[in-house]
């Protein structure tokens, strides 16, 4: 499988495995074990999942060793701040029965809607996030859904900058303003809705490509990302689907067919703006 090496040197899996809305503890371990199986390695969660403990006793289960898979878990609104980040960090690593996270995300920026003072939260949060990085509880750190104002603001007072963004990415959604920012600023861009909410799975233009390449409508939508430099996180239960996802690495896309997918208006997603959003959990 392709990797993706960050700044600092940590190789991530290309494609890994979403976990949002897997809380049912033998569905877990049913989809940890098929996704393993099928050849993931990178499981993504969140404190916000409600999932870690699920998802350790499912890892545990399958018996898959600690140095055998990347973990990325995601610290929420209610534990911003430089001591509340390191306590949540401190009682996910617990939940996960690990001594460190491969990645540990921030989930949302502090809402410029909502708080006068979403700067200093931010920044405050990420010393939060470096010392964890320094202590090695996190192998590497990042951020979700911040934009490139976000990012440019921490820029005035962190020491290591985000190594990572996850944010919405797909056709339809193309983001080229913050990849190209990120790949000037040495940020690995991660795609946590590579297929949006499943909408753009009807759109003629990739149905015409799939039909060219032989593929599905998901496969060249996860084909674009990929060709993007993203690091993709679909989210699926079906193993059938996790293979299908999975096999995207002998086929590419043309620059013709590149460029017509970026073209793609908008066509349904998950949506959610952070500057807008209000506050929730």
């Amino acid at each position: 499988m392709n990797q993706v090496k960050l700044i600092n040197g940590v190789e991530l899996p290309q494609i890994g495995l979403g976990t949002w809305q897997i809380t049912d503890r033998s569905q877990m371990v049913e989809v940890v074990s098929n996704a393993y199986d099928v050849g993931y390695r990178l499981f993504d969660t969140a404190a916000a999942y409600s999932n870690e403990i699920a998802l350790s006793k499912a890892i545990t289960e399958k018996g898959i060793a600690r140095e055998a898979y990347i973990l990325s878990d995601k610290v929420w609104n209610t534990s911003r701040g430089y001591r509340a980040v390191q306590e949540a960090c401190h009682k996910s690593l617990k939940k996960l029965k690990t001594d460190y996270f491969d990645l540990y995300l921030i989930h949302w920026p502090a809402s410029m809607k909502l708080y006068p003072d979403w700067e200093e939260i931010n920044e405050d949060t990420w010393r939060g996030m470096e010392q964890l990085y320094k202590d090695g509880l996190a192998k590497a750190i990042g951020v979700c859904n911040f934009k490139i104002h976000h990012l440019e603001s921490l820029k005035k007072t962190a020491e290591i900058m985000p190594m990572v963004d996850q944010v919405e990415l797909h056709p339809g959604l193309n983001q080229n303003e913050l990849l190209e920012y990120c790949k000037v600023n040495d940020i690995v861009v991660e795609a946590s809705s590579p297929l949006g909410n499943g909408q753009i799975l009807n759109n003629e233009n990739l149905q015409m490509i799939a039909e060219n390449k032989k593929k599905t409508v998901a496969q060249v939508c996860l084909r674009w990302g990929l060709q993007k430099g993203s690091i993709l996180i679909p989210k699926t239960t079906n193993v059938g689907r996790m293979q299908e996802n999975f096999d995207i690495f002998n086929f590419s896309l043309d620059k013709k067919e590149m460029d017509a997918i970026d073209k793609i208006s908008y066509c349904g997603g998950i949506g959610i703006d952070s500057d807008e959003v209000e506050e929730f959990g």
